[in-house]
């Protein structure tokens, strides 16, 4: 099968992507507008991008439902900041509570039955029980297409780390079964990091 991006729905190309990119890490975005509304939602089009200087992206897409911005990408807009919060497989249930689609005066830490930290360099609030946490400033924001399914390229400098002790070691080494990270697929399923295998790399 074969399909050329044009001649489908792009629910259809969706589908597709989500069903195959996987597993994808999940970006649990903390922000607050420009009054300090705080909110929180996951992504799942999330990643790093380099380290020097460390910058990691997200992806908000313009809502199918009613072709408006996620709060998300507002609040990034208004006040040029953001906490990546890692999900961990105890916080899965919380983490989906927070992917509703609340109006803007919600709460989701409240809603998810979260606790919120004060971050250390940006106004927006850390989630207490991630166990890895990004403070970022904004860097850029790519805008792709116009529509319902059209998406934003978020761009941030981490400019502030918080990571738990007991997931560390060496100082700077994360101890994946200490982490117990959740990645997405499609639909409703999700993945956990249960059989990791080693590889080496070439020698140079």
């Amino acid at each position: 099968m074969e399909f050329d991006p044009s001649s489908l729905p792009w629910q259809s190309i969706y589908k597709l992507m989500i069903g195959s990119i996987v597993p994808r890490p999940i970006g649990w975005i903390s922000s607050v507008n420009a009054t300090g509304q705080p909110n929180l939602a996951p992504f799942s089009f999330f990643n790093g991008v380099c380290a020097n200087p460390p910058h990691v992206l997200f992806c908000p897409m313009i809502r199918g439902s009613d072709g408006h911005p996620k709060d998300t990408l507002c609040n990034v807009r208004q006040t040029g900041e953001f906490v990546v919060n890692i999900v961990s497989e105890p916080l899965a249930q919380a983490m989906n509570l927070s992917s509703a689609e609340f109006p803007p005066e919600v709460n989701e830490f409240e809603a998810a039955g979260l606790a919120a930290l004060p971050s250390v360099k940006v106004r927006p609030p850390r989630v207490a029980e991630s166990a890895v946490q990004f403070e970022c400033h904004l860097t850029q924001i790519v805008n792709l297409g116009s529509g319902p399914g059209s998406g934003s390229v978020v761009i941030g400098e981490v400019v502030y780390v918080h990571v738990r002790d007991e997931v560390l070691f060496d100082q700077d080494k994360i101890r994946l079964e200490s982490l117990r990270p959740i990645g997405r697929l499609g639909g409703d399923w999700y993945t956990r990091v249960i059989n990791p295998f080693e590889l080496l790399r070439p020698p140079p």
